[in-house]
């Protein structure tokens, strides 16, 4: 059968394996190891869907990749076993086998080289149907999937993300716009949606959506509970079926069970699917969806980016306590001496402070003043991140500065847990999607960071146009106090496209100042300060504001605004340089 064939058959699908078979065997191992352990159960698993009804089946090898922590070899040996109980399975039938391949775990190599190796076992046993299955993004796949198709041009392959309730991946990808992607390359042959949602979640965000391609849809049996360290899943066969008849009802042709489905929920589904006379209930236009690029607006401190009006960003430190009023009495008084933002670090060198988005949102209200606080990947899932970011944003607060975040200390590594669902530049993405579809009304100004005192800049500058692509509107930089520094943001303006905010942390004292240039990360004080602080103990804060003052001029010439980081609650300091900088 051809591709064009293919195209126009409907599918019933298995359900999952993986929950179905931890729950026959109550095994804690991998179910794709059980192809070389368990042969007997997988065969069964297979045959026991397949009497339920269905017409095609994927292979036991969704988890086989890196992620199992075996080395290459092991895992080819998992997939050919795989393959070949699944062909065993459905011999003298109709059944069709789809080599089934799931997500490889994020890593910062590019994972795009260990899909054609996986893809590579499957062809060489004669795999022709692809389903690539609960895909948190696209771009990683498009090499394999050309890579089949030059290999395999009438192959078949399907790609399915795997959206939560409100459309968004667990990399923080719009389904809408996942599945434009894929459905806008040739490779793909159908695109679909699986895991993550219950049947009715999944059927909503079906229903938005209109597919070109044949669509394929698999959503769980439901939501699992925490059952003796175990999730288990109700048992709701009667109710999957009708959801997956409606599913059939709006146009979709390749139906199946992800997590929490059975043999009992399959064959279910064909008695009602056989009994479906192949009428659509729902008349669905077929259009391609290209998200509206919005800008931002109302947004004061952008404005004031973009009219030239060079602003000035102080960095306040949030309490380690519930002392505020320091912090909203500095704010006031920066205020006053011609500040135009605040913003709150988001507990720096890993050391718990006050949360930064609710602190910022006090600062805003009460002191009525812009904020920009800091957002890192190292403390929140997706999730948490977009709770925050969606009380920040009711908060009527729409900047928002993104670092990956210092790591744990590791001495603290056994029992504190750095997240990292995201890098900077994939927070960046997320948000930038959000803005789109979330707070088009009041979307965020995105700011990112550029370290201007790497070893390797140009590395650093790359990184930076990633971000910038990835949505990010402006920049601050890593104190500058150098010359080779501020060379470095002229060099940056010359070759990125956007604003920068060249930062400064004045030193407090001779001492402040050895601690910084010895042990935070992108910090570099030059001598000649040292040694002026060193000489001058009863005058640290004039030598400091001459020196920062001097440095700042400069860098009026090369930035677009200016970033002063506060180490201190005593402010006179950061008082001083803000009003002189206003006079300049």
């Amino acid at each position: 059968m051809d591709v064009v064939d293919l195209k126009n058959k409907t599918y019933l699908f298995d359900g999952a394996f993986g929950t179905y078979y931890a729950s026959i065997t109550h095994s804690v191992e991998s179910c794709e190891t059980a192809n070389l352990n368990d042969p007997k159960t997988v065969s069964k698993i297979h045959q026991q869907y397949i009497d339920a009804g269905v017409n095609a089946i994927k292979t036991n090898t969704f988890g086989v990749n890196s992620g199992l922590d075996l080395d290459f070899s092991q895992q080819k040996e998992i997939i050919k076993s795989g393959y070949t109980l699944a062909v065993q399975a459905v011999k003298n039938t109709e059944v069709s086998v789809f080599a089934d391949i799931g997500p490889i775990p994020y890593k910062d190599t590019d994972i795009s080289l260990e899909y054609i190796d996986i893809a590579d076992v499957f062809l060489d046993l004669g795999a022709d149907k692809f389903l690539f299955e609960t895909m948190p993004e696209y771009n990683a796949l498009k090499p394999v999937l050309k890579h089949i198709k030059q290999e395999k041009p009438n192959s078949f392959i399907v790609v399915s993300f795997a959206a939560g309730l409100d459309g968004y991946t667990k990399s923080g990808h719009y389904y809408k716009q996942l599945l434009d992607m894929a459905q806008n390359d040739e490779a793909v042959d159908a695109i679909g949606l699986n895991c993550l949602c219950g049947p009715a979640h999944i059927l909503q965000l079906v229903k938005d959506y209109s597919p070109i391609k044949p669509m394929s849809v698999m959503p769980n049996s439901g939501y699992p509970e925490s059952v003796g360290n175990r999730l288990v899943y109700i048992d709701n066969a009667d109710y999957f079926a009708e959801k997956l008849l409606e599913l059939r009802q709006n146009g979709i042709k390749i139906l199946g069970g992800c997590c929490g489905t059975t043999p009992q929920h399959i064959k279910k589904s064909r008695i009602l699917l056989d009994q479906f006379g192949g009428e659509q209930t729902v008349n669905i236009e077929i259009k391609s969806h290209v998200l509206d690029k919005k800008t931002v607006h109302n947004n004061a401190f952008f404005d004031k980016l973009r009219q030239g009006k060079y602003p000035v960003a102080v960095e306040l430190r949030a309490p380690l306590d519930t002392d505020i009023e320091y912090l909203l009495s500095g704010a006031d008084n920066l205020k006053s001496l011609g500040a135009d933002v605040i913003t709150i670090a988001d507990s720096p060198l890993s050391r718990t402070r006050a949360d930064s988005f609710m602190i910022s949102s006090k600062i805003n209200r009460e002191v009525n003043i812009d904020v920009l606080p800091h957002l890192t990947c190292r403390d929140k899932n997706i999730i948490s991140i977009k709770a925050a970011l969606l009380g920040l944003n009711i908060e009527g607060v729409n900047n928002v500065f993104i670092i990956t975040g210092d790591p744990i200390v590791a001495t603290e590594r056994s029992s504190i847990k750095g997240v990292f669902d995201f890098n900077s530049i994939g927070l960046i993405k997320y948000i930038k999607s959000l803005n789109q579809n979330v707070f088009n009304d009041n979307p965020f100004l995105i700011g990112a960071a550029l370290n201007t005192n790497a070893v390797n800049f140009d590395f650093e500058l790359n990184r930076a146009k990633q971000k910038i692509q990835a949505g990010a509107n402006f920049f601050l930089t890593q104190p500058v106090l150098t010359d080779e520094s501020i060379e470095k943001i002229k060099k940056a303006k010359q070759t990125l496209n956007t604003y920068i905010l060249a930062g400064i942390i004045p030193p407090i004292s001779y001492k402040n100042a050895v601690f910084l240039n010895n042990e935070v990360s992108g910090i570099s004080i030059p001598n000649e300060l040292l040694e002026k602080l060193k000489s001058n103990p009863q005058n640290e804060a004039e030598v400091s504001i001459e020196f920062s003052l001097g440095v700042i001029k400069q860098l009026r010439q090369v930035s677009d605004g200016l970033y002063i980081i506060s180490q201190s609650k005593k402010a006179s300091l950061i008082n001083s340089i803000v009003q002189n900088v206003k006079s300049f």
